[in-house]
């Protein structure tokens, strides 16, 4: 197979296996990689409604064709697992330099389930494996372990791992590599903490076959040259994703104050937050730029405090804080310090936490207190007014060390509701996973990709909200016909996650580039009929997991102010409340699902490659 190595690691942890395993060829072609062929691993080698923390749960890294193929923006890679949030299926993307990595390793992805009796870290190198002892890693942050495995093993290696809050089993803690880099939402690093799993390291230089390496090459030569005068490609290199705050934030998008009001509705202006917002925070903090494997377009950079109580660390790479960062650790909470919020992405990059879950929980418990609904003995002392950075600052610490009430607090948002037993009326929250510093108010298609997909909460999974950004807002709110946009967008996304493409390749590349460079590196085609088909197999593959743990439509439940309910007072979205139900609705009549939530059995054969799910859902009747 082009593209591939052929081969996926399987590790057990109790019993100490290892083994490789060679995947049916079909599931190349019908899942490609990433969350899809994840999902059918998972699958089939997942027991269904297994304890997220027992020994049978499973997590799996997984690259995709795109990874180690040299493509333009093609590098990234997938954490997949059951979810401690939900209980259903998670996945959770991440560039950097783990998904070559991998590939050059000799593998396609690496599966582990069962539980060590201490901490251990799987070490592969060119096609080898084996389990070693983590006694020494366990406990450092994310720069202290990429800085001890350096010391350790060298330069030439690139690591997925947990930093403490996995350790300690947060539902907020993520896959880290790239000592800032995060494969965030839903907890799977959380399960690898409960496996006493604190890393897979990889490394080798093991080839991969292309079905036209000569064509990847032209091809990038010709982008290249495209590139040169795109000014989302300019702007990227300079501002990465900061550079969408102030739109964002004049838009209505950003969060305001837990979304609880609009930006109008405080008081405030855009200018007030200039100093958090591109170029102010580029011209004064950046350090350099970074790209993700074989990017040319190096959106990422790091940042210096050089002085001050925020002064960083000069021997630790800091990452600067990007977009949904700014949204919930700035205008979220009221914060218009960029020092302060600086430091307080890092301490969840150190503690190996996702910054959205953590800065959603953050502003639920400032709402909450100017709220007079926690008092500061519930909050150690602490009285985080809105605006007021270092009380933030000091509850984010908190969070990130889980002690005090951060300890609560770690638990995410809806169970430190449960746990204080009040403040349920100001979540926001998809099933439970604090969503992106995105306002659904603004793009409806938001709130049906936060409710319904398999992965709830995410941002990063298309659907109609990619449609809405070139929709009026008359059109936006029409709801007659959502459905047709919302797979159709979906389906992109679907294949751009599970190539390993980065997101932005569908905004800033010419044309069928990223179908046509599939043909180039795997030999098989993609034509826009294809990719239909694929999205759907993809998103039913996710779903059928969380059919099999006997989740519905019902249970993927969205919180009332994310709707709407009440409407803002004033803003640009002033007055608006969605139809969740009918924009749901409407998507599965246009996926071919029943409204709870089960596909029918024709779109299932139709789709193809998807028999175990029918096996599942319509098993034949028993012979008499």
């Amino acid at each position: 197979m082009f593209g591939y190595t052929g081969k996926m690691l399987f590790v057990n942890l109790t019993t100490g296996k290892i083994e490789d395993k060679h995947i049916p060829e079909e599931w190349y072609r019908d899942f490609i990689g990433g969350p899809a062929l994840g999902a059918r691993i998972l699958y089939e080698y997942m027991p269904g409604g297994c304890d997220v923390f027992g020994d049978d749960s499973m997590v799996g890294f997984i690259s995709g064709p795109f990874s180690g193929s040299n493509f333009f923006c093609g590098g990234r890679f997938s954490v997949v697992s059951k979810s401690p949030v939900y209980n259903g299926w998670n996945d959770a993307n991440c560039g950097g330099n783990f998904g070559p990595a991998v590939k050059a390793a000799g593998y396609d992805g690496v599966f582990v389930n069962g539980i060590s009796q201490k901490p251990v870290y799987i070490f592969i190198d060119g096609g080898k494996a084996e389990i070693r002892d983590a006694e020494n890693y366990w406990g450092l942050s994310s720069s202290d372990f990429e800085l001890a495995l350096k010391r350790d093993l060298g330069p030439l290696y690139s690591a997925a791992f947990i930093g403490p809050g996995g350790e300690k089993l947060s539902p907020l803690a993520c896959v880290m590599n790239d000592y800032h880099r995060a494969a965030g939402r839903g907890g799977t690093g959380a399960v690898i903490g409960s496996k006493k799993l604190k890393a897979v390291v990889c490394t080798g230089k093991l080839p991969l076959q292309l079905a036209n390496k000569q064509g990847i090459i032209d091809l990038n030569k010709s982008l290249a040259e495209f590139l040169k005068d795109h000014p989302m490609y300019a702007n990227m290199r300079t501002a990465g994703s900061t550079g969408a705050f102030m739109p964002n934030l004049i838009s209505g998008d950003a969060c305001v104050k837990n979304f609880s009001v609009s930006l109008e509705e405080t008081g405030k202006t855009p200018d007030d937050f200039s100093r958090i917002a591109a170029p102010a925070i580029n011209d004064e903090y950046k350090d350099e730029g970074y790209a993700c494997a074989s990017c040319p377009m190096r959106c990422g950079a790091t940042v210096k405090v050089k002085d001050g109580e925020y002064k960083t660390d000069d021997n630790i790479p800091v990452g600067r804080p990007e977009y949904e960062s700014l949204g919930w650790f700035g205008s979220g909470i009221m914060n218009e310090d960029p020092e302060a919020l600086i430091q307080m992405n890092h301490l969840c990059n150190e503690a190996g936490l996702d910054t959205i879950s953590v800065g959603g929980t953050l502003a639920w418990a400032l709402e909450c207190f100017n709220e007079g609904v926690l008092t500061k003995e519930e909050l150690d002392g602490i009285e985080p007014f809105w605006g007021d950075s270092d009380a933030a600052f000091k509850l984010t610490e908190k969070i990130c060390n889980a002690e005090g009430c951060g300890k609560t607090l770690a638990q995410g948002s809806r169970n430190a509701a449960n746990a204080f037993g009040k403040g349920h009326e100001f979540l926001f929250t998809a099933a439970g996973v604090e969503i992106a510093a995105h306002d659904p108010r603004r793009a409806p298609g938001y709130i049906r990709t936060y409710q319904l997909d398999p992965s709830p909460g995410r941002h990063v999974k298309g659907g109609l909200a990619k449609a809405n950004d070139r929709m009026t807002k008359e059109l936006r709110f029409n709801y007659r016909v959502t459905g047709y946009h919302d797979v159709q967008e979906m389906s992109v996304t679907e294949y751009i996650n599970a190539s390993g493409l980065c997101l932005f390749t569908a905004r800033v590349f010419p044309g069928n580039t990223i179908y046509d460079a599939y043909k180039l590196i795997t030999g098989n085609e993609m034509d826009m009929r294809g990719l239909r088909f694929f999205g759907v197999r993809s998103f039913t593959m996710r779903w059928a997991f969380n059919l099999r743990e006997g989740l519905r439509r019902e249970d993927f439940t969205i919180t009332d102010r994310m709707a709407g309910r009440p409407p803002l007072k004033g803003g640009p979205t002033a007055g608006v409340t969605l139809d969740e139900e009918r924009l749901g609705d409407n998507f599965y009549n246009a996926i071919g699902y029943y409204q709870n939530g089960v596909p029918y059995l024709d779109m299932l054969q139709f789709t193809g490659g998807l028999d175990c799910v029918i096996r599942d859902l319509y098993p034949p009747e028993e012979k008499k």
